[in-house]
């Protein structure tokens, strides 16, 4: 019988799980955060308040509640479209960032591509200055360095 048992089991000679520390993910111990994951988790929750503020600043434009701005009924469909669009996943991705989940780094990454592909391809949707494109694009770079930094680390 001991030859039919895989090597590496949690059974104890009586076939009951054994105390013993074996693979099973209940019994394996939290993973330490190492100092690039702290930094990534700051990074991640301070981007996530700037993207609310982005998206707070987008329904202030479709509600028209920032003066000297052209009233949101007045603009051209497609940038309407442009800025609907934001308006949803600028928050999706700020939550998602807070959380610090795999999702929300996605649909970040997602809603942050986006907002330059617009800005740099059809700047008659979303108009951006190049400050502004420059400061976006390096907040990416510092998201993609920082990750690797954490994933490399080992403790």
């Amino acid at each position: 019988m001991r030859a039919l048992t895989k090597v590496g089991s949690t059974l104890d000679g009586r076939g009951r799980p054994s105390a013993g520390n074996g693979d099973r993910i209940e019994g394996t111990a939290p993973r330490v955060q190492t100092r690039w994951d702290v930094v990534l988790v700051w990074f991640m929750r301070i981007t996530a308040l700037v993207w609310l503020a982005k998206g707070l600043a987008t329904w202030g434009e479709i509600l028209d509640l920032i003066p000297g701005r052209t009233p949101f009924a007045d603009l051209p469909m497609g940038r309407q479209s442009a800025i609907v669009y934001f308006s949803v996943i600028d928050f999706v991705a700020a939550v998602g960032l807070w959380l610090t989940s795999a999702w929300g780094g996605v649909v970040w990454l997602l809603a942050a591509t986006s907002a330059l592909t617009l800005a740099l391809l059809t700047p008659q949707l979303l108009p951006m200055s190049v400050p502004l494109i420059a400061v976006q694009a390096s907040i990416v770079a510092v998201y993609f360095v920082l990750s690797w930094l954490a994933a490399r680390d080992v403790g």
